[in-house]
């Protein structure tokens, strides 16, 4: 399998601590030159060539994904596509990143990645990129236990399925290939230190691998994308441990 890295949480490289892969993995590093723009500019460029880059990957098989946050995923997505694949998706998070630009309080721009990939704020990612919206019931979203009053309402009334890491299993896939997104933290943020965004009382490492591992096993998922919104590391006990989580998620 394939392994792709894009280091950047959103349009800011991230500093070359804060995603060590584990020992004996290498990865195609996407590190491009952005334009002196806004910010949606510079994700745009950004995400085109990570889409470039996944789509080569997935050329050899199902490709391994790893980011410095969610809203990269909308480039995954775009890059399989690019690929001649149409994919599902099944979405781990401790949130549910189904905020639009209106509906956001805080404008944390990863708080709509989900929404983005079903279509919402087109014009800002998915249009310049060539996205092809996923249509809602094609979503699968696992966790989202720390959900705004707005993302609630949606998930209420949208057509996607809304499970837990304990229930999830290959049964609620969409037919067809799949893209599983995990964002770290979904873990309990005890076992993942420095998250950006932690959500007390999720469901332990193993359990979240263990739920990764069942939709893997049913052969139809693409590719796996890890999300690893955390701030930089303090020391290399920090380091260490959030390699083992991704060692953990990688090896499924």
């Amino acid at each position: 399998m394939s392994l792709v890295l894009l280091p950047y949480h959103q349009d800011e490289r991230l500093d070359d601590r804060s995603i060590v892969l584990p020992e004996g993995l290498s990865a195609e590093v996407v590190d491009t030159s952005l334009p002196e723009t806004d910010q949606w500019s510079r994700l745009v460029a950004l995400y085109d060539a990570h889409a470039d880059a996944v789509a080569r990957a997935v050329g050899h098989g199902r490709v391994r994904v790893v980011t410095g946050d969610c809203l990269a995923t909308v480039g995954t997505l775009v890059g399989l596509q690019r690929a001649g694949l149409d994919p599902s998706i099944a979405w781990f998070d401790a949130h549910g990143d189904v905020h639009t630009m209106a509906s956001s309080e805080s404008g944390y721009l990863g708080g709509a990645a989900l929404r983005m990939v079903l279509g919402g704020d087109a014009e800002l990612l998915g249009e310049p990129l060539g996205l092809r919206p996923l249509a809602e019931d094609r979503a699968v979203l696992v966790d989202a236990r720390d959900l705004d009053p707005a993302e609630a309402d949606y998930l209420a009334r949208a057509g996607v399925t809304h499970t837990t890491v304990a229930d999830v299993s290959a049964a609620d896939l969409p037919v067809g290939p799949v893209l599983v997104h995990v964002d770290v933290d979904v873990i309990d943020p005890q076992e993942v230190p420095g998250l950006c965004f932690p959500a007390a009382d999720g469901p332990s490492r193993s359990e979240v691998v263990d739920a990764v591992r069942r939709l893997l096993a049913s052969g139809r998922a693409v590719a796996l994308d890890v999300a690893c919104p955390w701030v930089d590391p303090h020391d290399d006990d920090e380091v260490s441990r959030r390699s083992g989580v991704l060692a953990d998620l990688l090896a499924t």
